[in-house]
């Protein structure tokens, strides 16, 4: 993201849209798409920053408000998680401007995410009332937050943004940020303090822009970030100290294709596969104001090098399956079009239809009902009248597995488990689709397997 008080001004003439429209309608507009990349749908999502934990990605993410029209419309940052790479639970809003920053006033941009001791510690890019820019750190014991203002001022203000943060193996944590400089701290054990001074690092790394990336591989530095101006490359260096020089091999990642002007990365190894994730203008109503969140996967060459990545709509290979037999929140999403997600009455996040919206549905990709196969189905949803939840194999309009009829609950913050008939055989590895009927929540859902009397419980 670019920070036009900083050296680098946006220009709204860069892209421009006309009558704005919900995301949810949007994308109920573009009747088969079953691509899964971008991988959120529900809203626009921009600067991932994933964050491996408990063997779950956690990936942290700003948004993009519909609303945007001639510049970033930011209040908020959100947060999803994934075991597979290709279904993404959303955990809702974890830290915005009016909850967690309070003497910040605008522009909740890219965040980062780290864990120490049992704390967890969020990096935010945030505006001053003066018109700059400043980077604030929020904590919480928990990494679904929500997270507090750890100082209730910035940690480090110098006008640059995208903050990016690694502990070294020897426990020194540095936490670097650019654009138009870029710019390191040595944090202390606290990771809300610093020793020394803010370093320049001069010279940048070849064609820095901003969004810096830090990580480290095989005993070698990676600072991974947005090049070359407007639009925006991906670019790397490499070093063989934290604090570089950056001038070891590096190169071009991604080259400045799509329909956002900017583009932010992350690289994580997950499973023994390595992750490149990215924005894009990709979504129906896409566009530089409005991004999302993208992944593609890709190997390291033998010398530690990172070749060249294009944007796909397929997106990562999904890693293992989904187990249809845990309880799993409604949000756990591979595609999706016509819904949203909002926190429900039972504490966590349902999904429930868009007004307006048409052809509703959700994908859930890669769910392995196993040899045995499923008995039953068991929903849980809230609805103050009727309604009609299917769901089918491989397709919306493919085999039929089950429906369920929706009466009324009593309301919508009244929730009640359906249990609903299985028709035919449900075996193994399908595309399993959600298509909704009527309005309604839907806050889980949970096949029992056939022969098997005990489910294994939700994890929220």
């Amino acid at each position: 993201m670019d920070n036009e008080s900083s050296g680098i001004v946006i220009k709204a003439s860069a892209i421009m849209h006309g009558a704005i429209l919900p995301l949810s309608l949007l994308l109920a507009s573009i009747g088969t798409a079953v691509a899964d990349n971008p991988i959120i749908q529900t809203i626009y999502t921009a600067d991932p920053a994933p964050f491996v934990y408990n063997d779950t990605i956690w990936l942290f993410a700003d948004h993009d408000e519909d609303a945007a029209s001639s510049f970033f419309l930011m209040k908020e940052w959100r947060l999803y998680a994934s075991t597979d790479v290709v279904n993404w639970q959303d955990y809702g809003t974890v830290a915005s401007l009016s909850a967690t920053f309070k003497w910040a006033t605008d522009r909740a941009w890219a965040p980062q995410t780290i864990e120490r001791n049992g704390m967890f510690y969020m990096y935010c890019p945030v505006q001053l009332s003066s018109g700059a820019m400043a980077i604030g750190v929020a904590t919480s014991k928990t990494i679904t937050g929500p997270y507090q203002d750890a100082l209730g001022k910035p940690l480090v203000q110098n006008n640059n943004i995208d903050p990016t943060v690694m502990i070294d193996d020897d426990g020194q944590a540095y936490m670097y940020w650019a654009n138009p400089g870029l710019y390191y701290v040595k944090l202390n054990k606290d990771m809300i303090s610093y020793s020394g001074s803010i370093v320049s690092v001069n010279p940048k790394p070849n064609g820095l822009t901003e969004g810096p990336w830090l990580w480290k591989r095989n005993g070698k530095y990676y600072l991974a970030y947005a090049s070359n101006g407007i639009p925006e490359s991906i670019s790397y260096s490499t070093a063989t100290s934290p604090t570089g020089p950056w001038t070891g091999k590096g190169g071009t990642i991604m080259g400045p294709t799509g329909s956002s002007f900017t583009n932010h990365q992350a690289i994580i190894d997950y499973k023994n596969h390595s992750l490149f994730f990215y924005h894009t203008g990709a979504l129906p109503g896409g566009g530089g104001y409005h991004r999302s969140i993208a992944i593609e996967d890709f190997t390291y060459g033998s010398d530690g090098s990172i070749p060249a990545i294009k944007m796909t709509t397929n997106g990562a290979a999904q890693i293992g399956s989904l187990d249809p037999y845990k309880q799993t929140s409604a949000t756990m999403i591979a595609f999706s079009s016509g819904v949203k997600t909002e926190k429900y009455s039972e504490g966590f996040m349902s999904v429930t239809q868009k007004s307006g919206a048409k052809d509703i549905y959700i994908k859930v990709k890669g769910v392995d009902f196993g040899s045995a196969g499923a008995s039953s189905l068991s929903v849980r949803v809230a609805s103050s009248g009727s309604g009609k939840l299917t769901a089918t194999l491989g397709s919306r309009t493919g085999t039929a597995i089950a429906t369920c009829n929706i009466a009324s609950t009593g309301g919508t913050s009244k929730w009640a488990t359906v249990s609903c008939p299985i028709t035919g055989s449900v075996k193994g590895k399908n595309d399993l689709y959600w298509t909704f009927s009527g309005t309604f929540g839907f806050a889980w859902w949970q096949f029992i397997q056939a022969s098997a009397t005990v489910a294994r419980e939700f994890q929220a």
